[in-house]
């Protein structure tokens, strides 16, 4: 084909895309600031809807923020165990972030003035949280092939973490990132080796020409 890259390439792509994990284990070593550049740059260039472009990043330098965000994560990590009831002391044992042990912490919200952008989200508003999703995609995908981990976090209060970066009221945050150095990276997600869930199989979430039952039946059992 005349625009597919070359086969080297390719499998880069490929490799960074399978290769990638939601890290939480990291080693506190500075992440070089052009690096951590690059890598909002690659997040920058993310697909969104009508060019909204609606991410926000922002770079916690400051200790006290930092330990006050992993703080709130905490109220939220025991909030979430005691809503799984009988996994509850199972949860616990998970390590579920590493705010307070890697290089470089950032959160990432939704931007302000949002109702100001229709084109795209007139039926799907959620349409500006999808592209959130593809510009933190991007970055997780450039950070492995950097060789740095990144881990997702999404345990907290929304209003709680707005309020202590001073958000306007109309913005939401969406999600802690931890980016650092790892010592390696796991062999397979976190949680499947944790043995908290297995992963699904691809066939079951592919369907044809409509929805089939069988299949979303099969795409929650993953035993």
């Amino acid at each position: 084909m005349p625009h597919e890259f070359p086969e080297d390439h390719k499998q880069a792509v490929y490799n960074a895309i399978y290769q990638r994990r939601d890290m939480r284990h990291f080693l506190s070593a500075p992440v070089d600031p052009d690096v951590v550049n690059k890598l909002l740059a690659a997040a920058h260039a993310a697909p969104s809807v009508g060019m909204m472009q609606p991410w926000r990043f922002m770079r916690i330098s400051d200790p006290a923020v930092r330990q006050s965000l992993h703080q709130l994560v905490e109220q939220e990590r025991i909030k979430t165990a005691k809503a799984l009831q009988q996994r509850e002391d199972e949860f616990m044992q998970l390590k579920v972030e590493g705010i307070m042990d890697c290089g470089e912490l950032l959160v990432v919200g939704l931007m302000d003035k949002r109702d100001n952008f229709v084109f795209g989200r007139r039926t799907l508003p959620e349409m500006d949280l999808a592209s959130v999703s593809c510009a933190i995609q991007n970055m997780w995908l450039a950070a492995r092939a950097e060789g740095l981990g990144l881990g997702w976090v999404s345990m907290f209060d929304p209003g709680a973490v707005r309020e202590l970066l001073a958000m306007p009221d109309d913005t939401k945050p969406v999600a802690i990132l931890c980016l650092g150095h790892v010592e390696k990276f796991y062999d397979a997600p976190m949680l499947e080796q944790e043995g908290w869930i297995k992963s699904g199989k691809l066939d079951n979430v592919v369907m044809d020409n409509g929805w089939q039952e069988d299949k979303a039946s099969d795409a929650h059992q993953r035993d």
